[in-house]
């Protein structure tokens, strides 16, 4: 982990038309689903926003809200800005945000043609013209349990959405909309507001010359196209007095959509809303929701810093405050700051993943910040219509319960046998319960076969590399090339045991696994990492030297270094077929293809990677079809031979050419050992993926519990 840095600009202050911020991080409105089923703000959704000002951050912004409530929702459960039945959850929110230092603003929205709840409930949607139907390829990457979550998309009669094209007097009342809910915003104490023009609801809706090709004021012309969000500021300032913040979202460009926003119309529009009293732009953009991986080009950009330029140009147009987005570092973070490039730092990822970043910051605590894996979990709950989790923070939404870590009221003596993320969480939260902990690993590193996915993903090894440094700060006895036999943890007489040893890994009897250029998962990640020794004899002699030799040498221990030089040479041969298309055959298939390899991946079953959640899922399986990788569902393997993958479809047989196949199949629960402990007497729990397969959420999560309740 790098030293701790101080980041000035980042903790300044900043005032935005009288509201002053301790410091230049905003969390970025996020969907969250806590909200109670009537609307209204209960206890778990105001714990959420409480830990977040307690964590430090400057500007609060509450998440996308409905003005209209319950119409122009666009999640079950939304919060509800409609009427003064919401004033008493709004209020509190308020009260417990402030109370921690922090400032908070409401997210004013009306849904518009993403309104899912009113296609629920048979009401219409609002647009602004009819809108062109596109085919959506979204579809065919979700599993049929997800799918089960999008059969209500049909509607009450099953016939799909239903649409009205706003009249000039609907105009006027969504515009009354806005007037009503900044009212009751104020009314509760929010110290802003933020006016949603992006994103695809109502008023970017408007913005967009691919949606509103209206002839009348409000199409045609970027101006014209501009005026209801003009008419909103200007009526919502009417209402809010010269003295109240005033901030929009507003999308600078439009992805993979034909005719849609450009850097230059959102340029025009954003000056429009600065005239009519807009006090600060933040700079969001949008995607062809019916294209798989246009989320992970906007609004969840996956490019790190993939918005700075549009913030960039923003800054160079408008003279209020410019707010940046989109998986910001903080080295870029400063700088950007630094260079007056944007004046306020939005973060959504990273502070679900840690809500305590920017008091970290704050208090020079940089190296303490748990890292965000992108992993895209947080999002694919809400595109199922459940509650926001973090697959590296399980405290996320369980504030409510008051789920800290509290000290243990009797210490004991603790082995945990395991540094993969599982046996690490566990081993962190003892030792912080005040727990003697001792660690074992059978290998020379931390990470256990996390080291692998991260070998493939880049940010899998940031969570490592976290959990690792977190270990060395506490007093955790941390044992590598510690091999746990019975006798061994017997001689330490323990009181308890945790087993976080990991997933049986067996490779099905297929014919023809047992050929010399046939690997399994495990015996690929030896090679890798030139571990295993047996796998090794399988290749040729001087590439058995090189990887004794590269191992000798210590290259091979470090993921990142392994990373780089793999673009150069691995012991992988330049065709591959990879049997299994789960989670650790689609990144390994990334992995692969990243460097050079033809990639063929068989899949017996229907879906593909379906542990991968949604949104990562949709765009791996985009990035490798579009860059020549096979990928064949429903593939029942017949044998491997020298040369080919024999395989049926639907009793059609096919060969895929290989030159090494790789079997990724066969990850199952593995308890021989904690079951060897439990036998003999000793006090044994497992975690992870060794108790049931859920990967690197799984664990984490799983990890957390058990711990905290010894």
């Amino acid at each position: 982990m790098s030293a701790n840095k101080v980041y000035p600009l980042l903790k300044s202050p900043i005032t935005i038309r009288g509201m002053t911020l301790r410091n230049r991080f905003m969390l970025a409105a996020m969907g969250s689903n806590f909200a109670e089923e009537d609307g209204s703000c209960g206890e778990r959704i105001q714990a959420y926003y409480e830990n977040h000002a307690r964590g430090g951050t400057g500007l609060i912004m509450l998440e996308t809200t409905s003005i209209a409530w319950p119409a122009a929702a666009s999640m079950p459960n939304m919060v509800g800005f409609s009427n003064e039945s919401f004033l008493p959850g709004l209020t509190q929110v308020v009260e417990r945000v402030h109370k921690h230092g922090a400032k908070i603003a409401a997210q004013l929205n009306h849904s518009g043609k993403v309104s899912q709840e009113d296609i629920v409930a048979g009401r219409p949607l609002w647009i602004p013209h009819p809108l062109e139907k596109h085919p959506s390829d979204m579809m065919s990457v979700l599993t049929p349990e997800e799918m089960g979550n999008f059969i209500k998309m049909a509607g009450p009669d099953g016939k799909g959405p239903r649409y009205h094209v706003m009249t000039k007097d609907d105009i006027q009342t969504l515009v009354g909309q806005f007037v009503s809910a900044a009212r009751l915003a104020k009314k509760a104490g929010f110290d802003a507001v933020q006016l949603h023009a992006g994103h695809g609801y109502i008023i970017s809706s408007f913005l967009s010359p691919a949606v509103n090709q209206r002839e009348d004021e409000y199409g045609g012309s970027r101006e014209n196209r501009a005026r209801l969000l003009v008419e909103v500021i200007q009526a919502v300032r009417s209402e809010v007095g010269e003295d109240f913040p005033i901030l929009v979202r507003m999308d600078a460009n439009e992805y993979r959509i034909d005719g849609g926003i450009t850097p230059d119309d959102f340029i025009v529009s954003a000056k429009l809303a600065e005239q009519a009293g807009a006090d600060a732009i933040d700079v969001s953009a949008y995607g062809n929701v019916a294209k798989s991986i246009a989320f992970t080009e906007a609004p969840l950009v996956h490019e790190p810093g993939g918005f700075l330029p549009f913030a960039k140009k923003a800054k160079a147009a408008l003279s209020i405050p410019i707010i940046a987005v989109g998986r910001l570092e903080l080295d870029e973070a400063e700088q950007g700051l630094s260079a007056g490039d944007f004046d306020i730092v939005a973060m959504g990822r990273k502070l679900l993943a840690d809500p305590e970043l920017p008091g970290k910051i704050m208090a020079d605590r940089s190296a303490a910040i748990r890292p965000c894996i992108y992993c895209y979990i947080c999002v694919s709950q809400i595109f199922i219509n459940q509650p926001l989790m973090c697959a590296v923070n399980p405290r996320l939404g369980q504030e409510y319960r008051d789920d800290l870590i509290a000290s243990a009221r009797q210490s004991k003596k603790i082995i945990v046998i395991g540094s993969g993320p599982g046996g690490m969480e566990a081993a962190r939260v003892l030792a912080e319960r005040g727990h003697s902990v001792s660690l074992w690993e059978k290998d020379k590193d931390a990470g256990g076969t996390a080291r692998i996915a991260a070998l493939a993903y880049e940010p899998n090894g940031r969570l490592i590399r976290w959990l690792h440094s977190e270990l060395k700060t506490l007093p955790v006895d941390l044992q590598f090339g510690k091999l746990a036999t019975v006798e061994a943890i017997k001689a330490e007489s323990p009181d308890q045991v945790i087993v976080a040893t990991g997933a049986a890994r067996t490779a099905p009897d297929i014919p023809g696994k047992n050929l010399r250029h046939v690997f399994d998962g495990d015996q690929m990640r030896g090679l890798l990492f030139g571990t295993d020794p047996v796998a090794m004899k399988k290749l040729p002699l001087y590439k058995q030297f090189m990887l004794f030799s590269a191992r000798h040498l210590q290259i091979l221990r470090s993921v990142g270094l392994l990373r780089a030089l793999s673009h150069v040479w691995m012991p992988v041969k330049k065709k591959v077929v990879i049997i299994g298309g789960g989670l650790v055959g689609v990144e390994l298939a990334e992995f692969l293809q990243e460097r050079g390899r033809d990639i063929t991946v068989l899949e017996p079953g229907a879906n593909l990677a379906s542990e991968l959640s949604i949104v990562r899922r949709a765009r791996v399986i985009h990035l490798l079809r579009e860059h020549g990788v096979s990928l064949q569902t429903n593939a029942k393997i017949v044998e491997i031979n020298d040369s080919v993958v024999v395989y049926e479809i639907d009793g059609e047989r096919n060969e895929a050419s290989c030159q090494q196949v790789i079997i990724a199949l066969g990850a199952s629960a593995d308890t021989t050992l904690s079951d060897q402990l439990s036998k003999a007497g000793i006090n044994t729990v497992a975690v992870g993926d060794c108790k049931r397969v859920g990967y690197i959420d799984g664990a984490i999560h799983d990890a957390r519990a058990i711990a905290n309740g010894i």
